[in-house]
């Protein structure tokens, strides 16, 4: 095994060893991807902590500050940003707005609606958290160049795209 080998090289070695009929291709792949998840929900743990946050609290202001001024969506939106149920989503909601990050109001285009709303706190949290993350993450791409980590994204994009839309 050579001085660049990862964990994963030797556990395909492994195999290969052992069953030497099996094309070993997505074990090389999805392995990394598996270990490579470990360790950015390790940093965005380690990120939103630093701002008292969990991850899913962090995915529902994500959602609220990317949707631009006012910084608002329905929940039914929010369901669909977040991929959750309707009722962990009024879950995540109460939570939030007993912290002081979002806020419900009355959605002037549905009298039975309502709309959730960024607070100035929601917004000052998830900027921070959002600028821990992405130095940390940054740290996890040293060992590669920015034209690797482009051509990285571009073949996750070819592999997703298709099973986004399953």
């Amino acid at each position: 095994m050579d001085a660049g080998a990862d964990e994963v090289d030797r556990l395909v070695e492994a195999w290969q060893r052992e069953r030497s009929d099996l094309d070993l291709g997505p074990v090389e792949v999805f392995s990394r991807i598996g270990r490579l998840s470990v360790l950015l929900d390790r940093a965005r743990r380690q990120a939103f902590a630093e701002h008292r946050i969990e991850s899913w609290e962090f995915d529902v202001l994500a959602a609220l500050r990317r949707a631009g001024r006012p910084y608002e969506l329905s929940p039914g939106r929010l369901i669909k940003e977040t991929l959750v149920t309707s009722g962990t989503m009024t879950n995540r909601v109460d939570r939030l707005t007993q912290r002081g990050l979002v806020e419900r109001l009355p959605d002037p285009r549905d009298r039975r609606g309502v709309l959730v709303r960024l607070t100035r706190q929601g917004k000052r949290t998830v900027d921070g958290a959002f600028t821990a993350l992405l130095a940390r993450e940054q740290q996890l791409l040293t060992g590669i160049t920015t034209a690797q980590r482009e051509e990285l994204a571009a073949t996750l994009r070819t592999l997703m795209v298709p099973l986004d839309e399953a």
